[in-house]
This record gives structure tokens, C-alpha cells and sequence, in this order.
């Protein structure tokens, strides 16, 4: 009840420092590059192939880095082509929520991937969303990618401890951070169930020093470790 009352109380003070962030915050624009590809298999050595899609928002689209090669499909698939021969694919599009992610897989035609990529949810916490609706909303685009793409792994990412993005004020940053973490435990507790999902939670390694110029999205560093992260994620499970 106290918590509620807070934010009833603070309502018009989120609403300004919003309306104030949306303004303020410099508006980089999405990595320039390919966004789909195939590496180049090395004969003799016979790879296993892979097909990735990766979908999102801003972070998916690489804002924060200046080439695709720097964000985190270029990370990923660096990381991953001395072991798979790969064709990727990215779709991704900044201030997507999970809403327009999932209108912009079934507009997509029915292709056939072995792994989805995901990156949602900031946006989702910046609009009047619960966490029970967001945790719907996950669950209808999971059964929807899985009858669209034919995936047999689905990747999710833990969304990013808001409340340290130096581009919000106080006390909107603590709301957004608030909030951000319910949707992150509520994630957490249904992909444990969900045998094809994995979720990744790089939130102990956010470093500010390391985000982009504009205090809210990634830089290269972060890209470069989330990439990583994805593709030893991917090489446990489909490396002999």
C-alpha cells in the first residue's frame, strides 16, 4: 500500500522528468552495416550450420555502436564462426516494445531458424505496462516464434538495471529500475519452465563507464560482452 501511495504521489513528477527525458537524451542513430549474412565455410574442416534471427529494439538494432560489426550481431557472430557455419538474420527497430516485435515476426514470411536472439523490455517498462501483462506478452511471442521460425532455442536477455542509467533523474531512475526488476523476476520464473528458453542476466556486468553517450543505451565494450555471452549460451548446447 505504501508503495502504491508513493507512486500515486509522485505520478506528475514521472510524467514531467519523462517528458523531459524524451527531449534531453541525444538521439543516436542504429549501427550502420548488413543485417543478415552468412560467414564462409573453411573446407576441410566441415562446421555445423546455424541460422540465428535476432530481434528487438534499439539494443538489438545496435544503437550505441557506429557499425553493425561493433553491436551485438557483429559480436555474436565473431564469436561463433570459427565454430558454425552461420546465416543470420537481425530485425530490429529502436522504441520497439514487445507489442511491435511480435507484429513484426508474423509480418515477416515463415523461415526456418535454429536459435531467436531477443532483445525487449525497456521499452516495455517506459509505457503503462504491469509485469503480469508483460509476462503475457512474452509468452504469446514465444509460441508465436516457435510456429513462425521453427526455433529450437529462444534467448532472452534480463532487462538492464535502469536505475543506474545516468541519462534518468532521480526519482524516475529508481521507478524505472523498480520496475524493470519485477518484469525481470517474473521472466526469470517462467523460463525456467519453458525447456527451448534461456535467459541471460549480464546486469552485474553493466559498467557506466562503458554504456553509450547517451547514458542509455550499450557501447561497443557492453556489445562485445553481451555477444560473448550469447554465443557461449548457444556453443553449450549445440556443440558436441
Amino acid at each position: 500500500m505504501l508503495h502504491q501511495l508513493i507512486l500515486i504521489l509522485l505520478a506528475p513528477v514521472f510524467l514531467a522528468q519523462g517528458t523531459y527525458v524524451r527531449k534531453s537524451i541525444p538521439c543516436l542513430k542504429e549501427a550502420d552495416g548488413p543485417r543478415k549474412g552468412k560467414t564462409e565455410p573453411r573446407a576441410p574442416f566441415a562446421k555445423k550450420p546455424l541460422r540465428i534471427l535476432l530481434l528487438g529494439d534499439s539494443a538489438a538494432a545496435g544503437v550505441g555502436a557506429e557499425h553493425q560489426s561493433h553491436a551485438l550481431s557483429g559480436q555474436l557472430v565473431n564469436a561463433l564462426k570459427q565454430h558454425f557455419y552461420l546465416e543470420w538474420q537481425l530485425i530490429a527497430k529502436t522504441g520497439f516494445t514487445t507489442q511491435q516485435v511480435l507484429q513484426s515476426v508474423t509480418a515477416h514470411p515463415k523461415q526456418a531458424f535454429d536459435i531467436v536472439v531477443l532483445s525487449v523490455g525497456v521499452n516495455d517498462v517506459t509505457k503503462p505496462t504491469s509485469a503480469n501483462q508483460w509476462i503475457k506478452r512474452q509468452q504469446t511471442l514465444t509460441d508465436t516464434l516457435r510456429h513462425h521460425f521453427d526455433c529450437q532455442q529462444i534467448i532472452f536477455t534480463k532487462i538492464p538495471p535502469m536505475e543506474k542509467f545516468p541519462a534518468l533523474p532521480y526519482p524516475l531512475r529508481w521507478y524505472l529500475g523498480s520496475k524493470a526488476k519485477a518484469f525481470n523476476r517474473k521472466l526469470s520464473t517462467w523460463a525456467s519452465t519453458q525447456h527451448d528458453c534461456e535467459l541471460l542476466d549480464l546486469n552485474q556486468a553493466l559498467s557506466i563507464e562503458h554504456m553509450a553517450t547517451d547514458g542509455f543505451h550499450p557501447g561497443p565494450e557492453i556489445y562485445r560482452f553481451w555477444g560473448a555471452s550469447v554465443a557461449q549460451v548457444i556453443k553449450s548446447r549445440w556443440m558436441p
